[in-house]
């Protein structure tokens, strides 16, 4: 959810004047490292902990690719690129979750920011609350997590988040909100979510895959007619094969921001 990533000028402008309480600049967080706090069921491995940009993968459940997470301010933190990096995909029933927002109940932070010394959130919210929260799309977290199950999920501001592109390729469904985007040789597994548009070629946003006359293609074969991700959602169900697209993608982050439907890919 990028609405958690910024904080407002009024906030930056506290985080300065608290800076002696600061963790040292550019101080890095290791991704994976044992944690404390109650697990969930027998324990039979350690507990660790990670940092990265939560999707929501089916009731009750999060996928998480570790990142290293550097501390950029008191408040904020750089989440980079770890090296081998695997993806995780954990329960988070009865985890216990904290927000950076100061109700749980918010989609952004509205330039109140409630966070401890470690930069975590430190708003106490139910599990119910984090579900909603990543239906929302991707969410910048801190999750303790032992044998598959996460008992701690801590929301973090992220920083700056890193520059949008555009490419040309396929993509494949793996769920309601999940494709896998393959260009360039590359597969990248890419979320979305209700700020996703898809631009179709079709008459209607709710025809399947390429159906009908392509109405609303332009010169180069792209749907111009704006849809909504639910849409997506839908066509991509009419189809078993991977579709040729146009995408606007958020690298690191992993998120779908815009889908062109291509005539010619019957």
């Amino acid at each position: 959810m990028r609405l958690l990533a910024c904080a407002t000028t009024t906030v930056t402008a506290a985080a300065l004047a608290l800076s002696a309480l600061a963790a040292p600049a550019h101080a890095t967080v290791p991704a994976a490292v044992p944690a404390a706090g109650p697990a969930t069921g027998p324990a039979t491995g350690p507990a660790r902990s990670v940092y990265g940009f939560a999707w929501a993968d089916g009731k009750g459940h999060l996928r998480i690719v570790p990142k290293k997470a550097v501390r950029e301010t008191r408040r904020t933190y750089a989440l980079k690129t770890l090296p081998g990096a695997r993806e995780l995909r954990l329960d988070y029933t009865g985890a216990a979750y904290t927000r950076v927002t100061v109700a749980c109940d918010l989609k952004e932070t509205e330039g109140r920011v409630a966070v401890d010394a470690k930069g975590l959130g430190r708003t106490k919210c139910a599990t119910e609350d984090l579900t909603d929260t990543l239906g929302l799309g991707p969410v910048p977290v801190r999750v303790e997590h032992r044998d598959g199950r996460a008992t701690r999920v801590s929301e973090i501001l992220a920083g700056a988040w890193p520059d949008p592109r555009t490419a040309r390729g396929t993509i494949k469904r793996v769920n309601d909100t999940t494709v896998l985007f393959t260009t360039g040789g590359k597969r990248i597994k890419l979320g979305y979510s209700y700020t996703t548009t898809f631009h179709r070629t079709t008459a209607t946003c709710g025809a399947g895959w390429l159906s009908g006359r392509p109405v609303n293609a332009d010169r180069k074969g792209l749907g111009k007619k704006s849809c909504q991700w639910t849409d997506l959602t839908k066509a991509l169900k009419t189809v078993r094969h991977p579709v040729l697209v146009k995408v606007d993608y958020t690298p690191g982050v992993d998120s779908l921001n815009e889908v062109w439907e291509v005539f010619g890919d019957a």
